[in-house]
């Protein structure tokens, strides 16, 4: 039986910060709503979220109960904050604080790790670290060669990883391969995972982000006066971000960890990196892209739209409905019918707020998400989720 492993203060104080980086992205992408910048914004979130994957599963290994810990983790929460003051810049005058933030953030978690671990750290340590150094190197460069650093840093992030396990695999004793209960990956020698701390960690992440669409109501108010028209912009952006809170926390955090619990342990590393990064991811940007639509539209909420803030709007929601799919399909968990027609649906409504008005258009995708949780209720009630072999690890 399992030792029940809750997430520490320490840890949420951690992702505090790291949820500046979130901020800074929004930021971000309000300045430069173009292919541009949300190309700028996609590159440089999952080259953090990579790391930030990294930590919540460290503490879930090594708990940060001992002061060398605490202050080790202090520290990378400090690197963390230099990447969030450098994000505006960082593919400009910014990038090698960037760059020297994130070498940083690799190195503390290295040495975290190594008290779990041992040299052992070094099959991800060292690819962690080149994918660093080449974000550090992007800083000192412009235009297409700055570009190209960043394509190599996420390439060494998904793909050296996967070699280094193979060839790890591959220098296994031949007694030992043949077992049954060899180790045949680097992932599989870091052992189990609490399933609770691993569903509440991202579970109070994704919460801290959803603070982010609220803040920027009151960011695209401005300084403008209160009027009807405002506050009823406000409510409607709020009722959104209610309704995809409710998808993930209502109906299915409970059922992950649920499945995860009944994971065997050691099985439990690769179901989360399917499910808590790559599917995550777009659950995380969709916010921080509906969050910029609605700064750059709550204040002109009687006007046409631009493309830019109509489609920010919509194509958020629609990336964290994707996400969210993505989730329940590596779970097991559904139904997918009606999250699935919402995410064209909500696509949809862009046109209407650059033809209507920026009211109309948060309006409808109120209607849309509100359709969609109400046809759950009624038609797939969140009773015993269905598993799969993938998501037990029975197979």
């Amino acid at each position: 039986m399992e030792t029940p492993h809750r997430v520490s203060t320490l840890e949420l104080f951690f992702d505090l910060v790291f949820v500046f980086t979130i901020t800074q992205l929004t930021v971000l992408l309000a300045d430069d709503i173009s292919f541009r910048g949300a190309g700028q914004v996609l590159v440089i979130f999952t080259v953090l979220f990579w790391m930030y994957g990294g930590y919540a599963h460290l503490t879930n290994q090594v708990p940060p109960d001992r002061t060398v810990r605490r202050v080790l983790l202090i520290l990378a929460m400090g690197a963390f904050l230099v990447c969030a003051l450098a994000v505006p810049t960082a593919f400009g005058a910014g990038g090698v604080a960037f760059g020297l933030g994130y070498v940083f953030v690799v190195l503390v978690h290295s040495a975290l790790y190594t008290q779990a671990h041992g040299s052992g750290v070094l099959w991800f340590a060292l690819p962690n670290l080149l994918c660093a150094l080449s974000v550090l190197a992007a800083g000192s460069f412009d235009g297409p060669p700055a570009w190209g650093l960043w394509m190599l840093a996420l390439l060494i992030q998904f793909v050296v990883p996967q070699l280094v396990q193979r060839v790890a695999a591959s220098g296994a004793e031949p007694a030992e391969a043949a077992s049954a209960s060899a180790v045949t990956t680097v992932s599989d020698q870091l052992g189990g995972m609490s399933a609770e701390h691993l569903v509440e960690r991202h579970g109070l992440l994704l919460i801290i982000v959803f603070g982010e669409s609220v803040i920027a109501i009151g960011i695209g108010t401005g300084s403008l006066a209160l009027s009807v028209g405002i506050a009823g912009g406000a409510f409607l952006a709020l009722a959104i971000a209610s309704a995809l809170w409710w998808m993930y926390f209502v109906r299915d955090e409970g059922r992950a960890e649920e499945v995860f619990a009944e994971t065997a342990p050691e099985k439990r590393f690769k179901l989360a990196m399917l499910a808590y990064y790559y599917a995550f991811l777009p659950m995380l940007l969709g916010i921080a892209v509906f969050a910029a639509g609605v700064k750059k539209t709550i204040g002109h909420l009687g006007e046409h739209l631009h493309t830019g803030p109509a489609l920010a709007l919509a194509g958020g929601v629609a990336v964290y409905l994707a996400g969210d799919l993505a989730f329940r399909a590596v779970l097991g968990i559904g139904p997918a019918r009606f999250r699935a027609a919402a995410t064209v649906l909500v696509l949809a409504t862009v046109p209407l707020g650059a033809a209507t008005a920026g009211l109309w258009q948060l309006l409808a995708l109120v209607v849309v998400l509100l359709c969609a949780l109400v046809a759950e209720a009624r038609w797939a009630p969140a009773a015993s989720a269905e598993r799969t072999g993938t998501a037990t690890g029975s197979g």
